[in-house]
């Protein structure tokens, strides 16, 4: 293949590193003046980005001799990614204005844009040096991400906690693809499957089966590797917090469906059992721990780090069908999670400083009725509970588990998701039932954050079950290109 038809595969990443680097220039040279300017400029980079997957980027195969795959996978997880960058683009000038207008500078949006192409390389890598150079790009824009409010002490250590962590996954991540190397004696995903199929293969490749997932668990906050999480999601800017929460975890969780399935596929008995692990105690810890929490930030981290046990439910099954709802799972996952933090967004004293605590959501529904009832809509939807189309997430996983024949997986996640609806339903209680609260104060940004806030609820409403046919055809399709 020649190296103009690579170049097209790659086209998304270089839409976004190219225009990165503009943007750059022009922070540079304008200044803070220009943050609004470039972060509309990231946005249509972004859209520029999504278009480039109709063409070779979308189903191409294979580029720069197998490093890099272009297939309808990849672009399915691509969509999503770049979505949900695009909201954190458009979230964050009005916050960084209302609370430290000091912090409001145009390196945001490009951070955005370098952590959206590693994401994009993470997704589409079928080589393991391929896959750590995405998953680093992605990493080091959010270690920068996470500590953007320079002047804010919380924003400062989560920074600092992630970055320490997370040098500490990839050194565990690294150990494993060393492993999986040295007893394969290849990179590439392809050939590894063939070492993993062999018969009589050595035991040191199990051991790098188990450290190359351990480092990816992390990225995906899941259990028992979710413990920087809630720190850091708490101590992180909002708007960072609502990236946090839905690209990379849809990154790190497709990076992971595409490990197991395309590089490890034959030791499909041995990482099920890890995965089925990480499945049943992420669900179960993300809904016992969030019932104690008064920080609404703190308690969507668990949230997340439940919500990613349900969608390995759907990759334990091992099948396309499993993987299918993997992909449906995160794309009802990431609406249901960026509405629900555009609406703390708008959470916000007399000041126009930031409030977070759950017991200020008291009253909610006399004082903003129509957020309150934003809100209600995330919460159910989340809680898994029908006709809300968070339910059918939940089934996608589930019906793929009991199809694979692990009934008993099935029986215990179902049973588990019924403590998460605790917590969520406590939100509402609050918002409903409880005498009212200091009513939040309007942003100039309403009608942009309204504007989001509605079109997610309309999404995750029983509308949504319009969408049910193409989502199903779409992520089965995605789905099938990995096997």
């Amino acid at each position: 293949m020649d190296y103009a038809a690579n170049l097209a595969m790659t086209l998304p990443e270089l839409v976004l590193g190219v225009g990165a680097v503009a943007l750059m220039l022009v922070a540079a040279w304008a200044g803070p003046a220009s943050t609004r300017a470039v972060s509309w400029a990231a946005v249509a980079i972004l859209l520029g980005a999504g278009i480039a997957l109709t063409g070779p980027a979308g189903s191409g195969g294979d580029a720069f001799d197998g490093l890099y795959r272009a297939d309808a996978f990849s672009t399915f997880a691509k969509v999503l990614i770049y979505g949900a960058t695009a909201v954190a683009v458009l979230m964050a000038p009005g916050f960084f204005q209302r609370t430290s207008g000091d912090d409001l500078r145009p390196e945001y949006p490009v951070l955005l844009l370098l952590s959206a192409a590693g994401m994009g390389i993470m997704v589409s890598a079928s080589d393991m040096l391929t896959l750590y150079v995405g998953l680093e790009l992605q990493s080091l824009s959010a270690y920068v991400l996470a500590s953007f409010m320079r002047r804010d002490t919380r924003s400062a250590e989560a920074g600092l906690k992630y970055f320490v962590l997370g040098a500490l996954a990839s050194g565990i991540l690294l150990y494993g693809i060393s492993l999986v190397y040295g007893f394969s004696g290849t990179t590439q995903f392809d050939a590894i499957a063939g070492a993993y199929a062999a018969p009589g293969r050595s035991i040191g490749l199990l051991f790098g089966l188990v450290f190359v997932f351990a480092g990816l668990a992390f990225k995906m906050a899941a259990v028992p590797f979710h413990m920087w999480t809630p720190d850091v999601y708490e101590g992180a800017p909002t708007p960072v917090t609502a990236f946090f929460a839905s690209a990379p975890k849809v990154a790190a969780v497709a990076l992971g469906v595409r490990v197991a399935v395309e590089a490890m596929g034959p030791a499909l008995a041995d990482w099920r059992q890890i995965v089925i692990f990480a499945a049943l105690a992420s669900i179960l810890l993300g809904a016992v721990a969030a019932i104690g929490q008064n920080n609404i930030k703190r308690l969507l981290a668990y949230s997340s780090i439940n919500n990613v046990g349900f969608a390995l439910v759907g990759l334990a099954a091992g099948t396309p069908e499993g993987v299918a709802g993997v992909l449906t799972y995160l794309a009802i996952y990431i609406v249901m999670t960026l509405g629900s933090f555009l609406v703390v967004l708008e959470m916000r004293d007399a000041d126009g400083q930031p409030v977070e605590a759950i017991d200020s959501l008291a009253g909610m529904s006399r004082t903003r009725p129509a957020l309150a009832a934003a809100m209600a809509i995330f919460m159910f939807s989340l809680a898994g509970i029908p006709p809300l189309f968070g339910f059918y997430a939940k089934f996608a996983v589930f019906a793929a588990a009991v199809d694979a024949g692990l009934f008993p997986l099935a029986v215990v996640g179902i049973a588990a998701s019924t403590i998460g609806a605790y917590y969520y339903l406590r939100i509402v209680k609050t918002m409903y039932f409880d005498e009212p609260a200091t009513a939040f104060v309007k942003g100039d940004d309403g009608p942009l954050t309204g504007g989001l806030i509605a079109l997610s609820a309309v999404v995750i409403s029983p509308l949504g079950y319009l969408l049910i046919p193409a989502l199903a055809a779409w992520s089965l399709a995605a789905a099938r290109s990995l096997f």
